[in-house]
């Protein structure tokens, strides 16, 4: 197993915590937004999508910045990861979100009159725990087709049939386009290890609520994988002779000195 990629993994999923669960804390928690809610979306939806977009660059090449466990269970669903690279994913996952957590309750720990009981710490909820009020159904619904939305893009950029010369922006630009809806029904979740991470600090609704946020979204990526693999067969990717890539060889090539050459191709198929 690649110790390199799943340590990426960690530090991908942590920083994702990190920046985007922190700015829906100051945008909510703090009211940082005042009376305007929609700016509260719109700013921790571009904080979503711009640390995953940042991320894809930065770490696909080691890892593919897959930095969610229903974009790896789509991976795995699709034939590209094997279950024992997946189960690492998921491990590296887990840990990077509870320690993005950790380091974001850490830092506002030390603001005047801060706690999570009050403030809390950019989790998801349904019910009470949502701007709307969305019932438990309607909550389940929204994030198995949101996390369908986003992992189908992540799984057709990256196919060696569909992938475009502009894959980490389009899969940033995903994330933040399904937050821009999601926020106000459950506060968004598409990834059950940004939910678990602040919701084990948080507690209380939070943590009773996280089985959804766990299960959905996992729906979700085995959903995406089956009409991808419907949309771009594997025996044509297979047999394709189009000129193609995934994140990792976009990344490996843009970050190769001209004239060297193209190298292994390491990327997940």
């Amino acid at each position: 197993m690649n110790v390199r990629a799943l340590f990426a993994e960690f530090l991908g999923t942590a920083i994702l915590v990190f920046i985007g669960a922190g700015v829906a804390l100051l945008s909510f928690g703090y009211g940082m937004a005042a009376a305007s809610p929609s700016a509260g979306v719109v700013a921790t939806a571009l904080a979503f999508g711009f640390v995953m977009l940042i991320l894809a660059y930065a770490l696909g090449s080691i890892s593919g910045a897959h930095i969610n466990p229903a974009v790896t269970i789509g991976f795995l669903a699709s034939g590209r990861i094997t279950i024992t690279e997946a189960v690492g994913y998921w491990v590296a996952q887990v840990v990077g979100g509870i320690a993005g957590a950790a380091v974001l309750r850490g830092i506002f720990s030390g603001a005047q009159g801060y706690s999570t009981s009050k403030q809390g710490l950019g989790a998801d909820g349904f019910g009470d725990a949502s701007m709307v009020y969305l019932g438990t159904g309607g909550a389940f619904a929204v994030e198995v087709v949101l996390t369908f939305i986003f992992v189908s893009v992540v799984l057709a950029v990256t196919s060696k049939i569909g992938t475009t010369v502009v894959s980490a922006a389009s899969i940033g630009f995903a994330l933040g386009t399904v937050h821009l809806i999601g926020i106000p029904l459950t506060g968004t979740s598409v990834n059950p290890a940004r939910s678990i991470g602040p919701a084990l600090f948080v507690g209380g609704d939070a943590l009773s609520q996280l089985w959804l946020f766990i299960i959905a979204p996992l729906i979700g990526g085995v959903l995406a994988a089956v009409v991808m693999l419907y949309l771009y067969p594997r025996k044509e990717e297979i047999s394709s002779t189009e000129p193609t890539s995934t994140i990792r060889e976009e990344v490996e090539a843009a970050q190769r000195p001209a004239g060297t050459a193209e190298g292994e191709n390491r990327h997940y198929r």
